[in-house]
């Protein structure tokens, strides 16, 4: 058993908003956080413009793969963050969840998938003194 805590992403397809968030915790945690992902109902690949965008920033998501949501991975996790994935994910007591508001990147240009929380700016705004 490890004491290394673990945060899971979930969105729907597992192609976008969970990937990028996902790889940016993981880049910025730098093996202080177990990360992972997944879909309720994944795709074959990530989003190419996701892809692309995150290629800006330095982080190289050309080998993921969308993968799904299991009980398995949810019991694993000490944070669970959904996004948009509604009552698909299962919920067991003792665990954290939170559940972020981020607009689907499916069908969006690069333009608007940049907007998407990135290690250049603030995920979150921040909260007044």
């Amino acid at each position: 058993m490890t004491n290394t805590p673990e945060v899971l992403f979930v969105c729907v397809h597992n192609a976008g908003r969970s990937q990028m968030a996902a790889a940016l915790l993981d880049h910025h945690a730098k093996g202080k956080v177990q990360v992972r992902s997944a879909g309720s109902a994944p795709t074959d690949r990530l989003n190419p413009v996701v892809v692309a965008a995150m290629a800006e920033v330095g982080i190289d998501l050309s080998r993921e793969l969308p993968g799904p949501l299991t009980d398995a991975s949810v019991k694993a996790a000490d944070v669970v963050v959904t996004m948009g994935c509604g009552d698909a994910c299962p919920v067991y007591p003792g665990k954290r969840y939170e559940d972020w508001q981020l607009q689907d990147p499916a069908g969006q240009p690069i333009e608007v998938v940049r907007a998407h929380p990135r290690p250049d700016r603030p995920t979150r705004p921040a909260t007044p003194h």
